[in-house]
């Protein structure tokens, strides 16, 4: 474990020990080039998800319902079940297992589990499973029996839902790309070797897989295979073209239709159909690549149509690559036959559409073989509150910096989420849990919506962002009307991520809801949530505040009415960041003002005697022995540097030399010069003791706890020098 004698870095590696080593807009731009560089910013993975029985259920595990999918299967038979996991890294994680029949749990191979009767009982609660995973491909293999008593199936998946919603995929060679299980029949013999890499279906096992797969031979543009045969319905098909260089000519097209069809070409209509009939028309060859959208009509008969001919000089493709799906067109429909379409409303894959018979999205030329996006990158696109915390970090450097290049990479990033929040709440309807968005889908918690919810709406002045208006307000109706409170209308956690976490109150809860409520406040033009905000920060004060020492408590224990007295460093810092927000945003007029202004001061002080000797705070706050931790020590710096420019602190001196003795420990000790931060806390649980903040709570390289509020102590640090007439 790190202490305060330890270093992190070399001193000849730190960020100081370069010629412009603790120049702010120096080390700002070389942490911020260096987390972009690290995170490009990928769009999100398109896959085809099959209708079937096995789907995810709400906590992102699957649910296997052997009893439902074959009632006839009798006791001794047993159904396989078999998919797979990329993985970036080695590593341990935790599965969750509930047995709802005998189980036996086969990885790469090998067997890791096997079920016992009592696992097996009715109202059994979830097992944890430790599995050491590998880098590559993960094969999983279940194999379900039935209990004399009836019961079989079983619930498995990730066992972190919020972080780790991990989505399995289809392991076969023919079902390359798909999301999703494939399972047996019930049979009377076990598999005599478990797959254990991709593979094609007959060799992994003589038996046939599930669900069956459409022979694509059979597509012949019939849409009636797709939606039925309803006269009136409507329908959008999609194909990318490209045309041979070589052409300079107009390109013929041909085909046939089985109803009415228009095509449009770049947004201009090249044919017009009235009815079932061979078609001809050109493509403008000058035009060497972009979209042909054709719309059908269904008649009594049939609808679609069906391109053939010499197609040598013309190349189509799906418009958006989509693993799984080797066909060329995506469809999208039915709408009834009074609806106007515009395919330009649907062609950024992000936006539902209202159906005929309810809200629809795309989908191959294969019946129930769906297009979904996944988010499948780490760091970009994902909605979760450390990376609202790092964002925000990010954008403040752009403005500083002047660099419209790092605020369009934070404004793509919250609109890959606030663009898709429609889609991701369909998606979690349809599929039992969102590919994407997976807490914005479903928010159950203030980590779950306020800290990335407070950035949308500060991306969203920058330029309008699509769907950032629509999710402020659905966060702040939850924050408001939803998010458990106790009976004098504290926010508190009645249930919590693990049971350990149930009924209590965290610090760390201020920044999941105070900055959000100011920033929301601003934007509605309602002081009720700035009143709101600041309510919450005294009832916290109420329950938290230890006012011997000045600091706060981490967490109150509401099922024994107790704080835990632990004085942990960022949970200190959230407390002391959301106080500054608040301080900026309350009128000085409003009636708690005098009182939130006190309460900044006391804990100021507070803190201000516990900085270590490097500048730097420590994991916990009372041990200097317990190790240097970046990201409270850049709250407390950006509060300290707020205080002195505003003007809240009595005695400002004291401060501003330890927000300058912060910027130079932070420079010399935790960051190095390609910009990598070290001694940031990893996420944390709780305790009543400080050593499980000492001991089992380390430090990451380069947390998305800790990016953002280095970035912004060091933007305040330098407001504070402008403000003083000192150079940086």
């Amino acid at each position: 474990m790190t202490t305060s004698l330890t270093r992190y870095i070399d001193p000849e590696e730190s960020m100081a020990a370069q010629t412009d080593g603790t120049y702010i807009p120096h080390v700002l731009t070389v942490m911020a080039q260096r987390y972009i560089g690290e995170h490009p910013p990928h769009g999100p993975v398109y896959r085809v998800t099959r209708a079937s029985e096995i789907r995810k259920l709400e906590n992102h595990t699957y649910s296997f319902p052997i009893e439902r999918i074959f009632p006839e299967m009798h006791t001794g038979q047993r159904v396989y079940a078999w998919a797979k996991l990329w993985i970036e890294e080695p590593q341990e994680f935790i599965f969750l297992l509930r047995c709802l029949g005998p189980v036996r749990l086969y990885h790469n191979g090998e067997q890791r589990f096997g079920s016992a009767p009592e696992e097996e009982a009715e109202g059994t609660p979830p097992l944890k499973l430790k599995i050491a995973l590998v880098r590559g491909w993960n094969h999983f293999v279940m194999e379900l029996g039935k209990r004399a008593d009836g019961r079989c199936g079983a619930e498995f998946g990730s066992g972190n839902r919020k972080n780790k919603p991990y989505t399995f995929l289809a392991p076969s060679l023919e079902r390359e790309g798909e999301e999703g299980w494939i399972y047996t029949s019930p049979m009377d013999s076990p598999l005599t070797q478990m797959p254990a890499a991709t593979m094609r279906e007959q060799v992994a096992s003589a038996v046939s897989w599930l669900p069956k797969r459409a022979d694509s031979s059979d597509w012949q543009g019939r849409l009636e295979q797709l939606y039925g045969l309803s006269p009136g319905l409507k329908a959008i098909s999609w194909t990318s073209v490209r045309v041979d260089p070589a052409m300079t000519g107009p390109v013929t097209v041909s085909g046939v239709a089985y109803g009415p069809v228009t095509f449009i070409w770049n947004g201009h209509k090249v044919y017009e159909a009235a009815g079932a009939g061979s078609f001809s028309f050109n493509l403008e060859a000058c035009r060497r690549s972009g979209s042909l959208v054709a719309y059908s009509t269904c008649t009594e008969e049939s609808w679609g149509f069906q391109l053939f001919g010499d197609l040598s000089n013309v190349v189509l493709n799906s418009p958006v690559k989509v693993h799984g799906y080797a066909g060329k067109w995506l469809h999208l429909g039915p709408f009834a036959a009074d609806a106007e379409l515009r395919a330009n409303d649907y062609m950024k894959m992000d936006t539902i559409a209202a159906g005929s018979s309810g809200e629809v999205f795309w989908m191959t030329n294969e019946p129930e073989a769906f297009v979904r996006p996944f988010l499948e990158n780490e760091l970009f696109g994902r909605w979760n509150y450390p990376l609202g915390v790092t964002l925000f970090g990010l954008l403040e450097t752009s403005r500083l910096l002047a660099r419209s290049d790092m605020t369009d990479y934070v404004t793509r990033h919250v609109e890959f989420a606030t663009s898709t929040y429609a889609y991701s709440l369909w998606d979690r309807k349809q599929f039992g849990a969102a590919g994407l968005n997976n807490q914005l889908s479903h928010i159950d918690s203030l980590d779950d919506c306020g800290s990335f919810g407070a950035l949308a709406i500060l991306a969203n002045r920058l330029r309008q962002v699509k769907g950032a208006r629509a999710v402020s307000d659905d966060i702040a109706h939850y924050i408001m009307n939803v998010q458990d409170r106790l009976e004098d209308g504290t926010l508190y956690r009645r249930i919590g991520v693990y049971p350990s976490m149930h009924n209590t109150m965290w610090c760390d809860d201020m920044y999941m809801s105070v900055p959000f409520l100011c920033r929301y406040s601003e934007l509605s033009g309602d002081l009720r949530y700035v009143e709101e905000a600041s309510r919450q920060l005294l009832l916290y004060k109420k329950y938290l505040y230890m006012p011997e020492q000045q600091i706060m408590s981490h967490v109150y224990d509401v099922s024994s009415g107790k704080p835990s007295l632990t004085t942990w460093g960022r949970g200190n810092g959230w407390v002391f960041f959301s106080l500054s927000v608040l301080l900026q945003a309350l009128p000085k007029g409003h009636s708690s003002y005098k009182e939130i202004l006190r309460f900044y001061r006391e804990l100021a002080e507070g803190y201000l005697r516990l900085q270590g000797k490097n500048g730097l705070w420590h994991q916990v706050l009372t041990d200097p022995e317990s190790y240097e931790e970046a990201s409270c020590t850049s709250m407390f710096m950006y509060g300290f540097a707020l205080g002195v420019r505003h003007g809240w602190l009595l005695e400002p001196q004291a401060f501003t030399r330890a927000v300058m003795s912060g910027w130079n420990g932070l420079c010399a000790r935790v960051i190095d010069k390609h910009g990598n931060l070290y001694g940031v806390c990893k996420g944390s649980s709780w305790s009543y003791s400080n050593a499980y903040y000492k001991h089992e709570l380390g430090w990451n390289l380069n947390d998305t706890h800790g990016i953002g509020i280095v970035l912004l102590a060091g933007i305040e640090t330098n407001a504070m020098m402008n403000s003083l007439g000192m150079k940086s």
